[in-house]
């Protein structure tokens, strides 16, 4: 039997504050149930935010990507609501004074969930 349906997912330690800053401040669709937070996207992909409590490990990779046309300004609209984005200096990946990696490859800037996920802004 082929599987031919799937949805990723990921954990956080706090259900309530995932659910706000995916939905206040990033503008996501989502729902709740079961006590678990699923995120709704285009195309109906949806995404599982489940509870991990104390138990819970930010990934140390990114586990969501978000393609946008303008990833600056995405990144300044977001820091306005708050968003705080990592500086990679001096590594292979070093963002600049935008928060943006611009040295090869689709523009990128990362930031964290509430949880310490890592997400990214990809331009498209």
């Amino acid at each position: 039997m082929p599987l031919t349906e799937a949805f990723s997912g990921y954990s956080t330690n706090d259900v309530p504050a995932a659910a706000t800053f995916y939905a206040d401040v990033l503008g996501i669709e989502t729902s709740q149930d079961n006590g678990m937070l699923v995120l709704h996207f285009s195309g109906d992909r949806d995404v599982l935010v489940y509870p991990k409590g104390d138990a819970h490990e930010p990934a140390s990779f990114t586990v969501l990507n978000f393609p946008v046309d303008d990833v600056a300004a995405t990144v300044a609209d977001l820091r306005a609501k708050g968003v705080e984005f990592e500086r990679y200096e001096g590594t292979p990946v070093e963002t600049d004074e935008d928060f943006v990696f611009r040295k090869g490859g689709p523009e990128i800037a990362w930031f964290t969930d509430p949880a310490g996920n890592v997400l990214s802004l990809i331009a498209r």
